[in-house]
């Protein structure tokens, strides 16, 4: 136990550090703590420590995936449904070009101009084509986006743009079988019944014991990503889901949805987003710096020749065109897992695993950290104009 508690304080300890420059340099601290965690790699790499931090070990991997799925879970429940049907349109059309632009260019890309093989090409694609529902709901919540109908609308477009990735993984790479069926069945079963599940312990047990809806939710977050992983799809898929269907009970208590938070992010997420960082090779970037470019400007170029023609119809302000854009062309969490389910199955090399996740991981950082320089929409967090925006949307 000596050993888990020193490695621990000394995540935690880089995740004080990453909130400190974060909140000096006025970026999110997301994009901060995947920068410290590269960074702290490449010292202990240079110092031949990597053993010894246990980045790799279960409990670590398990307390990094549980800030992945409940801040998923969080994104989900911040997207009324009533808020959705109203930019059905939006969402549904930016989420599928989101998706098909940088899956269709990475692939050509890397299987005529990098001549690899045709699986590995499509697997590439499909790493690239993410957009991260992690850092987005990151930037989105430390603005205050994710109150305004345009941060629904772009937190909406991210869901369909991954829930395209999860799919294309799925349908290439992984069969279909009786796993997948009882995976669906569930997750279908559970859109039905666990609202009024949640509404009957709220009503009797939310005020008299200690803390039951976030044990609740957890055991649902957990249960499910437990069932999607045995049926070959990823935890933080149904955690998106079932916070939306939860939505509506969830936030009617803003000081429980605080509260969660707080865990998730006080605790959780440091150690997914300082691991993302971790597990970035700088020196395979250095080998291969010509690749990582080609593959960077693959994604990053798709996303937005295939996005930024269809954002501006639904979007006038040149900061909110670009400033969707840009975040749209972000990834981190299903490219990584794409990522590793390529090389754990032989369709990528170890090298070749390194560059993806390294333009997966830049991918997070550049254009973020560009949105929020240059193009971030202030005058959306103006009370006067959110309720105009709201006005209009329910006119």
């Amino acid at each position: 136990m000596f050993e888990i508690f020193l490695i621990a304080s000394i995540w935690l300890f880089l995740a004080i550090i990453s909130t400190i420059v974060a909140n000096k340099l006025k970026i999110s601290i997301a994009l901060i703590e995947i920068i410290i965690g590269a960074i702290f790699g490449y010292i202990a790499i240079e110092l031949n420590f990597v053993e010894n931090i246990h980045a790799n070990s279960e409990w670590l991997r398990f307390v990094a995936s549980s800030g992945a799925i409940l801040l998923t879970f969080l994104a989900g429940a911040e997207l009324e449904p009533e808020a959705l049907k109203k930019r059905f349109n939006e969402v549904s059309v930016v989420g599928i070009i989101g998706f098909l632009a940088p899956f269709i260019g990475a692939s050509l890309i890397s299987y005529y101009f990098l001549q690899w093989d045709l699986r590995a090409s499509l697997l590439v694609g499909v790493a690239l084509s993410t957009t991260s529902m992690a850092v987005v709901y990151s930037v989105m919540l430390e603005y205050g986006f994710n109150k305004t109908l345009f941060g629904k609308g772009v937190l909406g477009a991210c869901f369909i743009n991954d829930l395209g990735t999860v799919i294309a993984l799925g349908l290439i790479f992984s069969p279909f079988t009786f796993k997948t069926v009882i995976f669906i069945v569930v997750v279908v079963l559970l859109i039905f019944i666990l609202n009024p599940i949640t509404e009957f312990l709220t009503k009797h047990f939310a005020y008299k014991t200690a803390a039951i809806r976030t044990k609740w939710i957890l055991f649902i977050m957990f249960a499910t990503g437990a069932l999607a992983v045995w049926s070959g799809s990823e935890a933080v898929l149904p955690a998106y889901i079932l916070g939306m269907v939860l939505a509506g009970i969830i936030n009617k208590d803003h000081l429980f949805i605080r509260r969660l938070r707080t865990l998730t992010i006080g605790f959780l997420t440091p150690f997914y987003f300082l691991r993302a960082g971790f597990l970035m090779s700088i020196p395979a970037i250095i080998s291969y710096p010509i690749i990582f470019l080609v593959l960077f400007i693959a994604k990053v170029i798709s996303k937005i020749f295939g996005l930024y023609p269809v954002i501006r119809k639904f979007r006038e302000n040149t900061n909110e065109k670009w400033y969707y854009t840009l975040l749209m062309s972000t990834g981190l969490t299903f490219g990584t897992i794409s990522a590793l389910f390529g090389l754990t199955n032989g369709i990528i090399t170890n090298d070749q695993y390194s560059i993806i996740v390294a333009v997966v991981i830049a991918s997070a950082v550049i254009p973020t950290l560009i949105a929020n320089k240059f193009f971030l929409p202030s005058h959306l967090l103006e009370k006067p104009l959110i309720d105009e925006e709201l006005s209009q949307e329910e006119n």
